[in-house]
């Protein structure tokens, strides 16, 4: 199988030659069509030696997708093309990797949990390209402390990545792919620079972007879907109140709240029609979704005091011990008793 020559945006890094720190190979680079990927998250996720940080490295065509696990549980996605770079839904991640079974390869690894923030943080925040001179490893180092900066270094030498994290311009942490463990940091740093066998000097690339500790977690398609049903439950227990007023006041709602809450365009997506693909953290989910109950239970009660309590009860049954977790009914003015 021929590998693709596809680069990383403003790079002549090959995606498929990207390599990352890890604590040690789960699976080794493998031909897609050769993983059961279903078997593969079914073991992280149960069984005890899986149940690890990590993450999943898919080489595909035209991008390297990235896979990142918090205790064996998938979490997050990411996508590194020849356009940029972005956070995707885990399950967009994997329809992309089933469909290119035939061309793709994975690689599964063990990582830190704090390097497996560094890693999403580099898809999800604004990157900053810096230039970087082969023949002045000093200088470029030096910059660093000369600015006082802050934040993650991401450096790249010949395809093989590593973390670097700076604190007011001073070294202070970092994860490195293929460092000897005799070797010494500022050694193995500089060596990054160093040209090959060959003579060759090393394809070097830097880029910054701002420090993360925790690897969020994105809202797993089951419950955006619970989100989604209850938005729709309270709906029809305000139409049951004000017939065929209902849709159009939660509708007016939910555009009056769409720039402070991208999620709210989830929750409302018409019955019926698939979930949209967006990424959404739990918690805004549930912000959301109280958002838009206040704002629309506020107007109910001025028409009909002591309706929102009776609404909330007969809607939100089912699932409130979810609503209750994520604290939802305490953010509301209204006593719900069951």
């Amino acid at each position: 199988m021929r590998a693709s020559t596809a680069r990383l945006m403003n790079s002549p890094v090959r995606l498929a030659d990207l390599t990352f720190p890890q604590v040690n190979r789960l699976i080794h680079r493998t031909r897609l069509a050769f993983i059961h990927l279903d078997n593969l998250l079914a073991f992280a996720k149960r069984d005890r030696d899986g149940r690890v940080d990590g993450y999943i490295t898919a080489y595909l065509p035209e991008e390297c997708l990235l896979l990142f696990f918090r205790k064996g549980e998938a979490v997050n996605a990411a996508s590194l093309h020849t356009a940029g770079r972005q956070v995707v839904t885990i399950s967009e991640a994997l329809k992309r990797m089933r469909a290119e079974v035939e061309r793709g390869e994975l690689a599964y690894c063990a990582a830190p949990l704090e390097q497996l923030a560094w890693m999403y943080q580099s898809c999800a925040a604004p990157v900053e390209m810096r230039s970087v001179d082969a023949s002045q490893p000093r200088a470029f180092f030096a910059a660093f402390a000369r600015d006082e900066a802050n934040g993650i270094l991401e450096l790249t030498s010949n395809a093989r990545v590593s973390y670097v994290r700076f604190d007011a311009g001073r070294f202070a942490s970092g994860y490195f792919c293929d460092k000897p463990e005799t070797m010494g940091i500022p050694k193995f740093l500089e060596s990054q620079f160093h040209a090959g066998a060959d003579g060759q000097a090393p394809v070097l690339t830097a880029a910054g972007f701002p420090y993360v500790a925790d690897l969020p977690q994105q809202a797993p398609n089951a419950l955006i879907n619970t989100y989604r049903e209850l938005y729709w439950r309270i709906v029809d227990e305000v139409d049951k109140e004000f017939p065929g007023e209902a849709r159009r006041r939660a509708q007016k709602v939910s555009a009056g709240i769409l720039d402070a809450h991208k999620a709210i365009a989830l929750l409302s997506a018409p019955r019926g029609a698939e979930t949209p693909d967006a990424v959404v953290q739990p918690e805004e989910l549930s912000s959301a979704l109280t958002d838009w109950s206040l704002q629309l239970l506020e107007g109910v009660e001025v028409m009909m005091p002591g309706t929102a309590p009776k609404i909330l009860r007969e809607a939100t049954r089912e699932h409130r011990y979810v609503l209750q977790s994520a604290g939802y009914y305490g953010r509301l003015p209204w006593q719900v008793s069951w």
